[in-house]
């Protein structure tokens, strides 16, 4: 991609100009996800048989499981699938275990050990609706089979059996029986093991069994708050409403008959303290904390030797003002995201500058050149922070764990560096303080074409990421690209979130990373291996997939020792946010969150297929009086499907559009797909439109319905072919013969980021960033919730990111101001939790957070009426409780 150059235009005008080039050869495109099936186990491909037929372990119901899996399971596990609970038959080459004998002689070592299919309604490759690990931490519910063993936990044998239990058994005759079966089973799959292998190979043996365990555990687990923590906490809530119902009881029937409009006051606020302390309670009532693994996401998806799976992901970083947010801060943020340890290949940094300062523009090109050797030196000798600034001022033995005989001479000449580069950096603040008179020139004489901040076309330059940009060992750095949006008069830009909207048009178009990390200016990486972390919940097989974002805390540098201002924040993100983690997930806060690229084009997550109820014959059909009491809805059932013309009919499918190729098919799934194929790996939807297609007759009518879809989409989306394209693209990467021609990729990134291209679409309504409030974040995470999704807290034991605290009390003011405005704007708008999406998947103490965040503004009345009221009972000689002339008054209501 020829990005050396910093692209400016405009879509409206049609003008496109390359104000200064350099010469770049166009980077890898990134190619569509293969279509594979995978094992719903430990997530890796399940394979084929000797014959090259898909390799299916249950015949039953075609569970996709992987061959090392089944093996395991046969000899150390339940010997049963995990979906329908038949007990596993052995395949051919597969060794024997307790049991197989059973099945009879003509089981041993057939061509076909077992049928492909035995029942006719369902085909064996088909997968299924399953969950190895739910979300909660808890065992999934299995099938009850008659006259049958009941499977207590797959989880048990496979996907959830700790490491230190296979441990314990080294040594024992179990373990040495283990390891024989390990290697008769690599000797059948044609890996002969040498007999005169000395005890070294054992142990290497040893050690890869211990891996290939290890990497099959799950990448997170949900850890309970003790018991002897939450049970006080619970007794004194309990307590406490007690108390509060016989005071409100005392309060009620005990009316001041000199003073009824002062005792009304006092108890109508009471009353709004008394629904906004529950409010605030009952959310918090079940918390839980989550713990990650990050060397079992490194053996699964980047092992050694074999080539990284990890996802790809974008970081976004927004700045409106470098006189108020300085340049130096967001170039340690930026440094510290080109540093973090994740693939350079996998990783993109798209900056927003809603000002359109040329003083940012040259900031980030000596950031970019700075970060040539900044990056290699972070990766060597592992330090942290990686942002430059902390990680020279911080005060610590900067020699522990350092035993490279070179680092203290490194750390030197870097930190020598890095002056330099603060003295570059703060000469050009310098000289933007007074802006020419004919504006700002480029150093080719080029005027800037952002002089005017409020009319400018659109700018996108790139500094990083393609051939020839490499650090100065000579190793591929991350992309990272400078993005300034059209601005024109006349138009709404809708702030910080209309920007955030851009960034997502513009890294789909040129990136199309799955994922996406948005951070504030001033907040920096702190934990390099914090979106790992995060990839431990989005990458994992069951969780991942109804996943709409990972959100961290917030955590500042600068605070004092006592907090006067209350940054912190700590009854916040320590409690609430852990309170919400273990109902439908924390709230959006505006950074430090990892958001999935699909929950912010506005579709719904993927809905688990619900099994068939089970029903009685002991009534006829037409009586309502079965023993279910069902029979009612029964007939309601079969009427629906008849009329529907299916059993998913009346379902909303997660991507509306497309829906004639699903009646023209006849598939009952969501956008086409194989019934129950989203279980199995996203697909990109080329693939399946053209899976579909296939077959179909009336030509004329596809090319009808097919414009039809197009002008959906383009109605949703805008009218770009590409992003729309790239939409369809769930795991990832460009669309097939978009990298092809660098130059119309440019172009098309500037007409995405347009002034006019959001107009008529569903771009901050129900796609994006929302709109409609200064708080954009807990209204975009509050539409997610609604749909469906879930999100999760992540609490690393070293602090993902750290941003910069208001150190004075006005600054602090203001921004609470902000908060309670944006508070205000959401209660008055039609996204009220209060009466929004009622048909909606929000659960009830979500949709409880979610209206004490909204509502809290307004406590400030009844607070300030409350303190009025006694200075008025003083003046008045009025007072709001009756006088009470024996001390044993006051618990005459008590009992009662």
């Amino acid at each position: 991609m020829d990005a050396g150059g910093l692209a400016a235009g405009s879509h409206m005008r049609g003008e496109l100009h390359v104000v200064r080039g350099r010469d770049a050869e166009p980077g890898a495109a990134r190619s569509a996800a293969a279509d594979v099936r995978t094992c719903r186990v430990c997530g890796d491909e399940v394979g084929a048989r000797e014959d090259g037929q898909p390799f299916v372990a249950c015949a039953e119901c075609g569970f996709p499981v992987c061959r090392p899996c089944y093996e395991y399971e046969r000899s150390d596990g339940t010997q049963r699938c995990p979906q329908c609970n038949t007990r596993y038959k052995r395949h051919k080459g597969c060794p024997r275990v307790e049991g197989d004998e059973d099945d009879g002689p003509e089981m041993d070592d057939l061509e076909e050990e077992f049928p492909a299919a035995k029942s006719p309604s369902k085909k064996p490759h088909e997968p299924v609706a399953f969950d190895v690990y739910s979300e909660n931490g808890e065992h999934p519910p299995q099938r009850w089979r008659t006259g049958g063993q009941t499977l207590s936990s797959f989880t048990g044998s496979v996907a959830g059996k700790d490491l230190e239990a296979e441990r314990e058994m080294e040594g024992s005759m179990e373990w040495k029986d283990r390891i024989d079966k390990w290697k008769t089973k690599q000797e059948k799959r044609g890996n002969k093991l040498n007999p005169d292998d000395s005890d070294d190979d054992d142990d290497k043996n040893d050690d890869e069994y211990m891996l290939l365990a290890e990497a099959r555990q799950p990448l997170w687990r949900k850890v309970p708050i003790p018991s002897s923590q939450i049970n006080p906490y619970r007794i004194v809530i309990v307590l406490r409403l007690v108390v509060l119902c016989f005071f409100l009881k005392f309060r009620i029937t005990t009316p001041a008959t000199d003073a009824v409009p002062l005792w009304l006051a006092s108890v109508v606020c009471e009353l709004w303290f008394a629904l906004s302390w529950i409010l605030d309670q009952l959310p918090k009532w079940a918390p839980v904390t989550r713990e990650t693994y990050l060397d079992r996401l490194a053996l699964r998806y980047d092992r050694e030797g074999e080539a990284c799976r990890l996802a790809p992901i974008d970081f976004f970083v927004s700045t409106v003002d470098p006189l108020k947010e300085p340049p130096l801060i967001t170039a340690n943020t930026v440094l510290s995201i080109l540093a973090a340890d994740y693939p350079v290949d996998r990783t993109s940094c798209y900056v927003s500058d809603d000002g359109a300062s040329m003083l940012l523009f040259d900031t980030l090109s000596e950031t970019a050149e700075f970060a040539r050797r900044w990056v290699p030196f972070c990766k060597k000798f592992a330090v942290e922070p990686r942002a430059p600034e902390f990680y020279f001022s911080q005060k610590m033995d900067y020699l522990k764990d350092k035993v490279q005989p070179t680092f203290v001479k490194e750390r030197r000449a870097m930190k020598r560096e890095y002056e330099e580069f603060k003295v570059r950096v703060n000469a050009l603040v310098a000289k933007a303080q007074k802006k020419p008179e004919e504006g700002w020139v480029m150093q080719d004489g080029t005027p800037w074409p952002g002089n005017n901040t409020r009319d400018h076309p659109g700018m996108i330059q790139v500094y990083l990421g393609t051939q020839g940009a490499l650090d100065v060992e000579g190793h591929e750095l991350p992309r990272l690209v400078y993005v300034s949006r059209e601005k024109r008069p006349g138009y709404d830009h809708h702030k910080k979130a209309g920007a955030m909207n851009a960034l997502v048009r513009v890294s789909a178009v040129l990136t199309n990373a799955p994922f996406i990390l948005n951070l504030d200016c001033d907040h920096y990486v702190n934990n390099s291996k914090a979106v790992r972390e995060a990839m431990c919940f989005l990458m994992d097989p069951q969780l991942g997939r109804k996943l709409c974002y990972v959100q961290f805390p917030q955590r500042f540098d600068g605070i004092d020792s006592h907090d006067r201002y209350a940054n912190r924040n700590v009854v916040f993100f320590d409690i609430n946010m852990k309170g919400l983690d273990g109902i439908q997930g924390p709230v959006y806060v505006g950074t430090g969150c990892v958001f999935n690229r699909q929950a912010l084009y506005g579709y719904d997550p993927p809905r688990p297929e619900k099994r068939p109820k089970m029903t009685c014959d002991c009534w006829p059909s037409w009586c309502c009086c079965c023993c279910c009491f069902g029979g009612g809805k029964q007939r309601r059932g079969k009427k629906d499907k008849s009329k529907g013309g299916g059993a998913d009919s009346g379902d909303e499918p997660r991507r509306g559009l497309l829906g004639f190729y699903r009646k023209r098919s006849g598939k009952k799934d969501k956008l086409g797909g194989k019934k129950g194929g989203g279980l199995g790996k996203k697909h990109p939807r080329a693939f399946e439109l053209e899976e579909i297609e296939e077959g179909l007759e009336g030509y004329e009518e596809l090319e009808r319905s097919s414009l039809m879809s197009q002008k959906s989409f383009e109605k949703r989306f805008g009218q770009s072919p590409v992003f729309i394209a790239s939409t369809l693209v769930e795991d990832g990467g460009l669309p097939q013969g978009a990298a092809a021609d660098p130059a119309s990729l440019i172009k098309e990134a500037i007409h995405v980021i347009s002034c006019g291209y959001e107009e008529k679409t569903e771009w901050g309504k129900e796609i994006g960033w929302i709109y409609g409030s200064v708080t954009e974040d807990i209204l975009t995470g509050f539409k997610m919730h609604c749909r469906g999704w879930k999100s999760v807290y992540c609490t690393p034991a070293r602090a993902a990111f750290k941003g910069s605290a208001p150190i004075n009390l006005s600054d602090r003011l203001h921004q609470v101001l902000r908060w309670a405005l944006g508070s205000v704007e959401i209660f008055m708008s039609r996204h009220c939790p209060l009466w929004y999406a009622y048909g909606g998947r929000l659960k009830w103490l979500e949709r409880f957070a979610y209206t004490n965040t909204i509502v809290y503004p307004f406590t400030s009345i009844p607070l300030l009426a409350y303190c009025t009221i006694p200075a008025v009972c003083l003046l008045t000689g009025k007072f709001i409780i009756p006088t009470v002339r024996h001390l044993s008054t006051l618990f005459i209501p008590i009992p009662s």
